[in-house]
């Protein structure tokens, strides 16, 4: 590990684990708060130092110290959501930004420092922005390093070039932040980050292990790794504004066209593509509209095109839903319409065979139903997608075309029950075994179900059968011999509702003339559900 230590410019957020909870969850910073991980404070307002409260406090004696505490839990997510506008100002006047944790973050420091004045004037210009732009107090520290630069954000220091050393020299060896380290290293006599650093480095190494040695070359003032600069992520939306609002569809399909050709110029210029598009417009009046469109599928131009003129439809003039439901249109004309890419991947493209003939025909084939789409609207064309489910009828479910096909929640009973992703259905209790029906009838059919004398063939509570099922009757027609039959396969759902709740029992049942069919009895009804091929 050689070279030298990067002069660095650290900002640093005290207490940041407590205003994360402000910023958040409205915790008010100002009064005695502390927050805990593992029944231990992890940070505490400044109130609640003055009563004692010190980080490492167990719980309880924390409250003992401060009875009028504010408890809250640790959440690292939190954390990083509210620290993220702090990082975003900071990148509004430099570059190349690190972020140490959340509260912390590091630039190097010869940027700055040369077009904004100087290195203290640097910090003082970084410390208002961040004031001023987020409403948070913040101390900036400079010095060769990472480590050194943390130290001296904590004092609101900056250390003169050359000088870290020295300056580390006097801190406790608590600064480490390793405290079985600064434990042992204390009993052993070595009070200081300059005691330790002037220990052999091999001693060192062999005595303590390999973060000993890293421990030891950050005492001396050698951190001298290079910064992991945060990328700022890159703008893929595109925005268009319109003098005369937009409110009939054959204007909206114009600029849907237009606007969904920039998007995808832009995603193609950084190699990219989208698999989910949000459309956001906004009305003359304010009124704010959005939605997300999901694809199976690389969205090309034509098709993040079709996508925005159907949701432009759909807002502008609705459709008719069940009953005649039509939503309510917009109060106003869109003046301002924006696209959103999300669930960007790599743009790879098409790998065809060796002679050109891998993957054309599904390339072909989805051209012309996208076009019919195109003509008639994305209900048009429908395609089946398997999911979980008891009954035939709850385990396909059909898709728009380009639509994701990832298997969804049955609608009988499968309520609570998450989407299996990855293809696979999972096990469902009281789904029929296999072979499936063939044909799902789209409404069941009436039927009745006696035994060989001619009378009715029940089902009692207990699932148990009346009697051996003989004939079956469907609707108005003649009796069917039934020679064999399988089940009751029970399916108790929703109970906890009663509202919602269902029972039934299934039976497959084999007639005279080799047809094969699949019955349900719920509430003392025998219906047909589906026939076997």
């Amino acid at each position: 590990m050689t070279g030298a230590p990067i002069r660095t410019l650290l900002l640093w957020c005290p207490d940041w684990p407590v205003l994360a909870a402000e910023i958040v969850d409205g915790v008010p910073a100002t009064e005695a708060v502390v927050v805990l991980h593992a029944n231990r404070v992890v940070a505490c307002s400044e109130r609640a130092r003055a009563e004692g409260v010190r980080r490492g406090l167990r719980k309880r004696e924390a409250q003992g110290r401060c009875p009028q505490l504010t408890v809250v839990e640790y959440d690292p997510g939190r954390d990083a959501r509210a620290f993220e506008p702090v990082v975003a100002a900071l990148e509004e006047l430099v570059a190349g930004v690190e972020v140490v944790r959340p509260g912390a973050c590091a630039v190097a420091a010869r940027g700055p420092s040369r077009y904004l004045g100087g290195e203290e004037a640097a910090a003082e210009r970084l410390i208002e922005h961040v004031a001023q732009s987020c409403l948070v107090e913040s101390q900036v520290g400079i010095a060769d390093g990472v480590f050194a630069a943390g130290l001296a954000a904590r004092a609101g220091r900056v250390v003169a070039p050359g000088g870290t050393q020295a300056f580390l020299a006097g801190m406790p060896v608590e600064a480490l932040g390793r405290s079985a380290l600064a434990d042992l290293l204390r009993r052993l006599g070595v009070r200081t980050l300059g005691d330790f650093a002037a220990l052999p480095a091999g001693d060192v190494l062999a005595r303590f292990g390999f973060d000993g040695a890293l421990a030891h070359r950050l005492a001396a003032g050698r951190d001298h790794r290079p910064l992991a600069v945060r990328q700022p992520p890159t703008d893929l939306t595109v925005t268009s504004t319109y003098d005369e609002p937009i409110d009939r569809v054959d204007a909206a399909a114009f600029a849907a066209r237009a606007l969904a050709e920039q998007l995808h110029d832009r995603l193609a210029g950084h190699g990219l593509a989208c698999t989910r598009l949000g459309i956001e417009a906004v009305t003359e009046h304010g009124q704010e509209l959005h939605r997300v469109w999901r694809h199976d599928g690389l969205l090309t131009a034509s098709a993040i095109a079709d996508r925005v003129r159907w949701q432009l439809d759909g807002w502008l003039s609705g459709s008719n839903g069940r009953a005649g439901a039509r939503p309510a249109r917009p109060t106003a004309g869109i003046i301002r319409l924006r696209l959103i890419p999300d669930g960007v991947l790599a743009q790879a493209g098409l790998q065809t065979g060796l002679w050109g003939e891998t993957g054309e025909e599904r390339e072909r084939a989805h051209r012309a139903l996208s076009r019919v789409q195109g003509i008639l609207g994305p209900e048009a064309v429908v395609t089946a997608v398997l999911g979980g489910g008891r009954s035939p009828a709850d385990q396909v479910r059909l898709v728009p075309w380009g639509d994701e096909r990832l298997p969804g929640r049955a609608g009988g009973g499968g309520a609570g029950r998450p989407a299996d992703r990855g293809g696979e259905v999972p096990p469902w209790p009281g789904r029929l075994p296999p072979p499936a029906p063939a044909v799902v009838l789209p409404s069941p059919l009436a039927a009745t179900v006696h035994d060989a004398s001619g009378e009715p063939v029940v089902i009692s509570a207990r699932l148990a059968v009346s009697a051996v099922p003989a004939r079956l009757v469907v609707g108005t027609g003649r009796p069917a011999e039934i020679v064999g039959w399988a089940g009751p396969w029970p399916v108790d759902e929703r109970w906890w509702a009663p509202a919602e709740a269902r029972r039934r029992a299934r039976f497959q049942v084999s007639l005279a003339d080799g047809t094969a069919l699949l019955l349900a009895v719920e509430a003392g009804q025998w219906l047909v559900e589906a026939i076997y091929d």
